[in-house]
Protein backbone atom coordinates (compact mmCIF):
# COMPACT_ATOMS: atom_id res chain seq x y z
CA UNK A 1 0.00 0.00 0.00
CA UNK A 2 1.55 3.53 -0.87
CA UNK A 3 0.16 7.32 -0.45
CA UNK A 4 -0.62 7.02 -4.10
CA UNK A 5 -2.84 4.42 -4.05
CA UNK A 6 -4.75 4.84 -0.93
CA UNK A 7 -7.27 7.27 0.42
CA UNK A 8 -6.95 10.45 0.76
CA UNK A 9 -5.11 10.48 -2.89
CA UNK A 10 -6.29 8.10 -4.83
CA UNK A 11 -10.17 8.95 -4.98
CA UNK A 12 -8.73 12.45 -5.14
CA UNK A 13 -7.12 12.00 -8.09
CA UNK A 14 -10.01 9.57 -9.82
CA UNK A 15 -12.08 12.70 -9.57
CA UNK A 16 -9.46 15.10 -10.63
CA UNK A 17 -8.71 13.03 -13.97
CA UNK A 18 -12.82 12.70 -14.72
CA UNK A 19 -13.30 16.26 -14.37
CA UNK A 20 -9.90 16.97 -16.70
CA UNK A 21 -11.02 14.50 -19.11
CA UNK A 22 -14.26 16.36 -19.64
CA UNK A 23 -12.99 19.83 -19.47
CA UNK A 24 -10.96 20.32 -22.50
CA UNK A 25 -10.43 23.04 -24.06
CA UNK A 26 -10.82 21.07 -27.14
CA UNK A 27 -14.40 21.22 -27.01
CA UNK A 28 -14.87 24.80 -25.54
CA UNK A 29 -16.33 26.72 -28.32
CA UNK A 30 -14.62 30.08 -27.90
CA UNK A 31 -10.87 27.41 -29.18
CA UNK A 32 -13.09 26.39 -32.40
CA UNK A 33 -11.76 28.28 -34.61
CA UNK A 34 -8.13 27.67 -33.39
CA UNK A 35 -6.36 25.91 -36.26
CA UNK A 36 -3.41 22.98 -35.57
CA UNK A 37 -0.93 25.45 -36.94
CA UNK A 38 -1.97 28.58 -34.70
CA UNK A 39 -2.42 26.06 -31.61
CA UNK A 40 1.56 25.15 -32.13
CA UNK A 41 2.68 28.54 -33.08
CA UNK A 42 0.88 29.89 -29.88
CA UNK A 43 2.55 26.73 -27.88
CA UNK A 44 6.00 27.60 -28.81
CA UNK A 45 6.08 31.12 -29.12
CA UNK A 46 8.20 32.88 -26.15
CA UNK A 47 5.91 36.28 -26.18
CA UNK A 48 2.18 35.27 -25.91
CA UNK A 49 2.58 32.49 -23.38
CA UNK A 50 0.94 34.66 -20.95
CA UNK A 51 -1.82 35.49 -23.23
CA UNK A 52 -2.29 31.85 -23.72
CA UNK A 53 -2.59 30.75 -20.75
CA UNK A 54 -4.56 33.56 -19.38
CA UNK A 55 -7.41 31.93 -22.33
CA UNK A 56 -6.69 28.51 -20.94
CA UNK A 57 -6.89 28.93 -16.93
CA UNK A 58 -10.41 27.28 -15.94
CA UNK A 59 -9.21 24.27 -17.63
CA UNK A 60 -6.59 21.45 -15.40
CA UNK A 61 -4.12 21.03 -18.46
CA UNK A 62 -3.52 17.56 -16.51
CA UNK A 63 -1.07 15.24 -17.08
CA UNK A 64 -1.97 11.88 -17.95
CA UNK A 65 -2.81 8.85 -16.20
CA UNK A 66 0.06 7.57 -17.33
CA UNK A 67 2.39 10.20 -17.34
CA UNK A 68 1.15 10.57 -13.87
CA UNK A 69 2.30 7.03 -12.70
CA UNK A 70 5.69 7.44 -14.06
CA UNK A 71 6.15 10.72 -12.07
CA UNK A 72 5.54 8.86 -8.58
CA UNK A 73 7.78 5.75 -10.06
CA UNK A 74 10.75 8.33 -11.15
CA UNK A 75 10.55 10.12 -7.64
CA UNK A 76 10.08 6.87 -5.99
CA UNK A 77 13.13 5.21 -7.72
CA UNK A 78 16.19 7.42 -7.00
CA UNK A 79 14.87 8.37 -3.68
CA UNK A 80 14.20 12.26 -4.38
CA UNK A 81 14.02 14.23 -1.70
CA UNK A 82 13.86 17.77 -3.56
CA UNK A 83 11.61 18.62 -6.44
CA UNK A 84 11.01 21.07 -8.61
CA UNK A 85 8.03 21.95 -10.34
CA UNK A 86 7.46 24.54 -13.59
CA UNK A 87 3.28 24.32 -13.81
CA UNK A 88 0.98 23.32 -11.35
CA UNK A 89 -2.41 24.24 -13.11
CA UNK A 90 -5.03 21.96 -10.94
CA UNK A 91 -1.90 20.07 -8.99
CA UNK A 92 -2.13 16.80 -10.35
CA UNK A 93 0.92 16.45 -11.00
CA UNK A 94 2.10 17.96 -8.18
CA UNK A 95 -0.37 15.25 -6.03
CA UNK A 96 2.18 12.06 -7.59
CA UNK A 97 5.13 13.99 -6.84
CA UNK A 98 4.41 14.61 -3.11
CA UNK A 99 2.87 11.27 -2.54
CA UNK A 100 6.17 10.02 -3.56
CA UNK A 101 8.04 12.33 -1.23
CA UNK A 102 5.70 11.16 1.95
CA UNK A 103 6.71 7.36 0.79
CA UNK A 104 9.88 8.24 0.81
CA UNK A 105 10.30 10.24 3.90
CA UNK A 106 9.86 13.05 3.21
CA UNK A 107 11.22 16.02 1.40
CA UNK A 108 10.50 19.17 -0.36
CA UNK A 109 8.37 20.22 -3.38
CA UNK A 110 8.73 23.80 -5.27
CA UNK A 111 6.14 24.53 -8.00
CA UNK A 112 5.12 27.69 -9.11
CA UNK A 113 2.00 28.33 -11.49
CA UNK A 114 1.32 31.97 -12.98
CA UNK A 115 -2.29 31.82 -12.87
CA UNK A 116 -3.16 32.48 -9.17
CA UNK A 117 -6.95 30.93 -9.32
CA UNK A 118 -5.03 27.74 -10.54
CA UNK A 119 -2.55 28.10 -7.56
CA UNK A 120 -5.65 28.19 -5.08
CA UNK A 121 -7.14 25.13 -6.76
CA UNK A 122 -3.93 23.26 -6.53
CA UNK A 123 -3.61 24.17 -2.74
CA UNK A 124 -6.99 23.27 -1.64
CA UNK A 125 -6.35 19.84 -3.99
CA UNK A 126 -3.21 19.10 -1.53
CA UNK A 127 -5.14 20.07 1.40
CA UNK A 128 -7.40 17.73 0.35
CA UNK A 129 -4.55 14.93 -0.34
CA UNK A 130 -3.08 15.10 2.63
CA UNK A 131 0.33 16.19 1.51
CA UNK A 132 0.19 20.27 1.40
CA UNK A 133 3.31 20.25 3.97
CA UNK A 134 5.43 19.22 1.39
CA UNK A 135 4.61 21.54 -0.99
CA UNK A 136 6.04 24.97 -1.74
CA UNK A 137 3.63 27.00 -4.03
CA UNK A 138 5.05 29.85 -5.71
CA UNK A 139 3.08 32.09 -7.52
CA UNK A 140 4.11 33.80 -10.75
CA UNK A 141 6.28 33.83 -13.98
CA UNK A 142 8.25 31.45 -13.44
CA UNK A 143 11.39 33.05 -14.59
CA UNK A 144 11.14 35.22 -11.85
CA UNK A 145 9.54 32.50 -8.71
CA UNK A 146 12.84 30.11 -9.74
CA UNK A 147 15.44 32.33 -9.82
CA UNK A 148 16.26 32.13 -6.40
CA UNK A 149 15.82 30.58 -3.01
CA UNK A 150 15.67 26.67 -4.46
CA UNK A 151 18.12 23.92 -2.22
CA UNK A 152 21.48 23.43 -3.05
CA UNK A 153 20.52 19.94 -4.77
CA UNK A 154 17.83 18.97 -7.00
CA UNK A 155 16.81 15.03 -7.47
CA UNK A 156 13.87 15.86 -10.13
CA UNK A 157 12.23 18.23 -12.42
CA UNK A 158 8.89 18.80 -13.79
CA UNK A 159 8.23 20.85 -17.14
CA UNK A 160 4.93 21.42 -17.42
CA UNK A 161 4.39 25.01 -17.74
CA UNK A 162 4.61 27.40 -21.30
CA UNK A 163 6.67 24.99 -23.62
CA UNK A 164 8.77 27.37 -24.71
CA UNK A 165 10.25 28.25 -21.42
CA UNK A 166 11.65 25.13 -21.30
CA UNK A 167 15.36 25.88 -21.98
CA UNK A 168 15.05 29.14 -19.70
CA UNK A 169 13.69 27.19 -16.90
CA UNK A 170 16.56 24.56 -17.11
CA UNK A 171 19.32 27.03 -17.36
CA UNK A 172 17.70 28.71 -13.66
CA UNK A 173 18.28 24.92 -11.91
CA UNK A 174 20.75 23.15 -13.81
CA UNK A 175 23.69 24.55 -11.51
CA UNK A 176 21.87 23.11 -8.96
CA UNK A 177 20.69 19.55 -10.29
CA UNK A 178 22.97 16.53 -8.65
CA UNK A 179 24.64 13.95 -11.15
CA UNK A 180 21.92 11.23 -12.18
CA UNK A 181 19.13 14.23 -11.40
CA UNK A 182 16.13 13.53 -13.87
CA UNK A 183 14.20 16.11 -16.17
CA UNK A 184 10.50 15.10 -17.43
CA UNK A 185 9.36 17.53 -19.82
CA UNK A 186 5.36 17.06 -20.34
CA UNK A 187 4.56 17.62 -24.34
CA UNK A 188 8.42 18.58 -24.94
CA UNK A 189 7.46 18.60 -28.65
CA UNK A 190 6.51 22.23 -28.64
CA UNK A 191 10.18 22.94 -27.28
CA UNK A 192 12.56 22.50 -30.16
CA UNK A 193 14.96 24.61 -28.28
CA UNK A 194 15.13 22.69 -25.17
CA UNK A 195 14.79 18.99 -26.92
CA UNK A 196 17.87 20.35 -29.14
CA UNK A 197 20.02 21.08 -26.01
CA UNK A 198 19.15 18.22 -23.98
CA UNK A 199 19.96 15.64 -26.62
CA UNK A 200 23.33 17.43 -27.47
CA UNK A 201 26.03 15.25 -27.00
CA UNK A 202 27.78 17.87 -25.21
CA UNK A 203 24.96 19.14 -23.11
CA UNK A 204 25.74 16.98 -20.39
CA UNK A 205 22.58 14.82 -20.38
CA UNK A 206 21.48 11.34 -21.37
CA UNK A 207 17.68 11.98 -22.99
CA UNK A 208 15.26 10.23 -24.67
CA UNK A 209 11.87 10.24 -25.65
CA UNK A 210 9.43 8.43 -23.89
CA UNK A 211 5.61 7.54 -24.55
CA UNK A 212 4.11 10.25 -26.70
CA UNK A 213 4.85 13.21 -25.92
CA UNK A 214 7.16 12.96 -22.79
CA UNK A 215 11.11 13.68 -22.78
CA UNK A 216 12.65 11.92 -20.11
CA UNK A 217 16.43 13.30 -19.33
CA UNK A 218 19.35 12.26 -17.00
CA UNK A 219 22.11 15.13 -15.57
CA UNK A 220 25.58 12.96 -16.05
Amino acid sequence: MTTLTTAPIAPLLERLFTEADEASPMNDPAFAHVTEDEHSRLMRSKTEYRELYDRLKAYPLAVSRETGALLYMLARGIRATTIVEFGTSFGLSTLHLAAALRDNGGGRLITTEFEPSKAERALQNLIAGGVADLVEIREGDALQTLASDLPDRIDLVLLDGAKALYPEILALLESRLKPGALIIADNADYAPDYLGRVRSPMAGYISVPFAEDVELSMKL
